[in-house]
């Protein structure tokens, strides 16, 4: 992997990782665009690079953090379902990190899930809560039972915690705001867990590289996760669910012609 395709993979990380798209999804498009989906420092890069945007999550809600201390046990509650579920399946969640049609399939599904989305959330707008602070530990367990939708690459785990926000009663923006924060404790343990891993696998070069991704998706989740929830509140989510059925559709049909491997 160069420091070009690390960088544009960094990039990308730091635009998807909390919009309702898959970050995962389309890291492998874009690897295997590149042709390096199927090597293994790409894969442990794809999972790495991610603690970049957990640190964005941190930096903007940081004063909310620090006044909100007695939130931290509802939100490792909501933890508890991917960390179980992660650690009895993260040898299929390696291999399925090069299936390309795997990804295709669960855009196009999502896609059309979250043409729905906007709707359930009016539906039950009267009842819905208003306020993050106010999550219960039932709520937050929910949302983590429908995040482990994720572990499909292409599902999109903030997608799955918005709507699993959706069941548990939430509205668009604590939805959406609740799913940045429970990123931060299951993207750090999944980072984690893979550089402790990998770390005899890499070099110097792949560490400088690590670093160098983690800036970068950093500074570009960050300036996303801002313009997500404004987006969020005032156009909901049909746009990003056309968006997942149109990239889907197209990369299904690349795949039909033979160009990509699935």
């Amino acid at each position: 992997m160069s420091l070009i395709e690390a960088l544009l993979l960094a990039v990308v990380e730091g635009l998807t990782e909390y919009l309702p798209i898959s970050s995962t999804g389309h890291l492998v498009l874009t690897s295997a665009l590149f042709g390096i989906h199927e090597v293994g420092v790409v894969k442990h890069y794809m999972i790495i690079v991610q603690f970049g945007a957990i640190l964005a999550v941190v930096f903007e809600y940081f004063r909310w953090i620090k006044s909100h201390t007695s939130f931290f046990p509802t939100l490792m509650v909501g933890f508890i379902p991917a960390a179980v579920v992660g650690l009895a399946v993260k040898s299929y969640i390696d291999a399925l990190l090069s299936h390309v049609l795997v990804v295709a399939i669960a855009l196009i599904l999502g896609g059309i899930v979250l043409l729905f989305t906007d709707r359930f959330f009016e539906r039950q707008k009267d009842k819905s809560e208003s306020h993050l602070g106010h999550v219960t530990m039932k709520q937050s367990f929910l949302v983590g039972v429908f995040q482990c939708l994720a572990f499909v690459p292409g599902v999109s785990r903030a997608g799955a915690s918005i709507w699993g926000g959706a069941f548990a009663g939430m509205n668009k923006k604590v939805a959406t705001e609740f799913s940045f924060l429970l990123a931060v404790p299951t993207l750090t343990a999944a980072s984690g867990y893979k550089l402790m891993k990998a770390w005899p696998e890499l070099s110097m070069d792949d560490l400088n590289l690590f670093l160098i991704g983690n800036v970068v998706s950093f500074i570009v989740g960050w300036i996303t996760i801002r313009f997500f929830i404004q987006m969020v509140v005032k156009h909901g989510f049909k746009f990003f669910g056309y968006y997942r059925i149109v990239l889907g559709s197209i990369v299904v049909a690349v795949w039909a012609m033979g160009m990509i491997s699935a």
